[in-house]
């Protein structure tokens, strides 16, 4: 257990080793030209100095198990509080998403996204149908492993450490318990591969000029830390300025204010559905509800919050440059404990089986992006694609880091676009209801069963995605014609 001051030192620590990477990257020019943010610096600091790089290397040497150089240079209680930690922050991150925006009304939100849905999608099913066949035809002949496994990329790669984590009673029960550590392993390889593959598509990315939206040179890129609030309009500064004018509270707490009773909103809509389930289908045994994530939940009550503070015209006071600093710093919080808190150890006897599990799943993630996100995202192709791939190799955070690291100054839409996506993404997979319920679907209809079913919805969202595409360019160049032969005839 630990206390307030355990968590206290642990975020202080946190807060050393960015501005230690901060430093390491002013240093080391390649790492500028990667565009590799400094919360990923700092976390593989954190990991290379945690258990799993020098306690291991320590304990090679001779060091007792029990000694102090066993568990890094980090002790317990601060390790116990950043395992914790990616699962909390993330949903910061998602409920600040549309803090302070304009939310459009639906059929806009599906227009924007219903690419990005349909590509992520492919995605997800094509990882499940990969991992069942590869079960079925060489890991259950071979290596005798559970079937299962044939669900394991999609729970560890999409829905990373937190699903893999929250899944292990489950797989124990149905009678895979060597599932917990195989899930745990690969969503490690997932958040590992993810940066990797990441970030060397981004650079080969911008050597092929794929990537429409280049970061500001180094000189001029720390323009986040600029003030934006001059870009408002007065009006919204006069106004917003009379509102708060009786208010002893900070804009920043106030802001984080809306970002907490987003995060209690989406509490509230869960545990609604948890009543549902057990009033419902629950009452046979199929609970659900349960491993639904809490993040896509905050961004729907982030929109709530928007939606009734723009109807009493009060949404002068959320602010979007502080919304977007207090997610910034909660992704930050969560890149570099999520990687502090990875398990190098995690691979057992069952070495085959991850070694083939995390081949075939980074080998369709990255394929994928490469092949089908061009022929289904119409616009920005890369900086939208990239976000799922990384989403499909190291949980949602990885998605956002790379689409940070294609279009920092979000110039392209890719972070709304990926943001709406959940909406329609989360629910199901990723850590969502089939995520939850496949096991048990496997165990109960057959892995055969599965992978037909699977297949089918790989198929649907595949040719979904590819048609839609096509017309979305042909709508987009149809306008684009039109307002050039307005542009020549205003000219003559």
């Amino acid at each position: 257990m630990f206390n307030l001051l355990n968590v206290l030192f642990a975020f202080i620590v946190v807060g050393i080793l960015l501005l230690v990477a901060r430093l390491i990257k002013y240093k080391i020019r390649l790492l500028q030209t990667l565009y590799i943010p400094e919360s990923i610096i700092a976390g593989a600091i954190a990991l290379l100095l945690g258990t799993g790089a020098l306690g291991a290397i320590a304990v090679g040497l001779g060091a007792s198990p029990d000694s102090y150089l066993a568990g890094g240079l980090f002790p317990e209680e601060m390790r116990e509080v950043w395992s914790q930690s990616p699962g909390v922050f993330i949903n910061i991150v998602f409920a600040a998403l549309f803090l302070g925006e304009h939310i459009p009304n639906p059929k806009e939100i599906w227009r924007k996204t219903a690419p990005q849905v349909a590509f992520g999608q492919t995605i997800a099913w094509g990882q499940y149908v990969l991992g069942i066949l590869v079960v079925l035809l060489f890991l259950t002949p071979v290596f005798g492993i559970n079937p299962i496994a044939g669900a394991l990329i999609e729970i560890s790669f999409e829905g990373g450490h937190g699903t893999a984590g929250g899944m292990v009673d489950t797989l124990t029960e149905l009678g895979f318990p060597e599932g917990g550590d195989l899930a745990l392993g690969l969503a490690t390889v997932g958040i590992v591969s993810g940066i990797l593959f990441g970030t060397a598509l981004a650079h080969w990315g911008r050597q092929k000029g794929y990537i429409q939206s280049e970061p500001e040179p180094v000189e001029s890129g720390d323009a986040q830390f600029q003030e934006t609030a001059s870009t408002e309009p007065s009006s919204v500064l006069a106004k917003r300025a009379r509102l708060m004018r009786n208010f002893l509270i900070d804009p920043l707490s106030l802001n984080f204010g809306f970002t907490g009773m987003a995060i209690a909103i989406g509490w509230i809509i869960l545990q609604i559905l948890t009543l549902i389930e057990s009033a419902t289908w629950g009452q046979n045994g199929l609970e659900l509800a349960g491993a639904v994530p809490l993040f896509p939940m905050a961004l729907i009550g982030g929109i709530i919050i928007q939606v009734v503070m723009k109807h009493f015209d009060l949404d002068v006071l959320i602010v979007r440059r502080l919304q977007e600093r207090i997610a910034g710093v909660a992704l930050d919080l969560l890149v570099v404990t999520a990687l502090a808190s990875i398990n190098l150890a995690v691979l057992g006897a069952n070495i085959g089986v991850f070694l083939t599990l995390s081949i075939v799943g980074i080998a369709w993630n990255v394929l994928a992006f490469v092949y089908l996100a061009p022929r289904m995202l119409p616009v920005y192709w890369f900086e939208r694609g990239i976000g799922d791939m990384g989403q499909s190799m190291g949980v949602t955070a990885t998605g956002i880091l790379l689409i940070r690291m294609v279009d920092p100054d979000n110039s392209t839409g890719a972070f709304e676009s990926f943001g709406y996506k959940q909406l329609f993404f989360e629910p199901i997979v990723g850590g969502g209801l089939f995520t939850a319920a496949a096991p048990a679907l496997i165990v109960r209809f057959g892995s055969v069963s599965i992978l037909l079913l699977t297949t089918g919805l790989l198929a649907f969202w595949l040719i979904f995605g590819i048609i839609n595409c096509k017309r979305t360019a042909k709508k987009l160049q149809e306008e684009q014609a039109t307002a050039a032969e307005l542009s020549t005839t205003v000219m003559r």
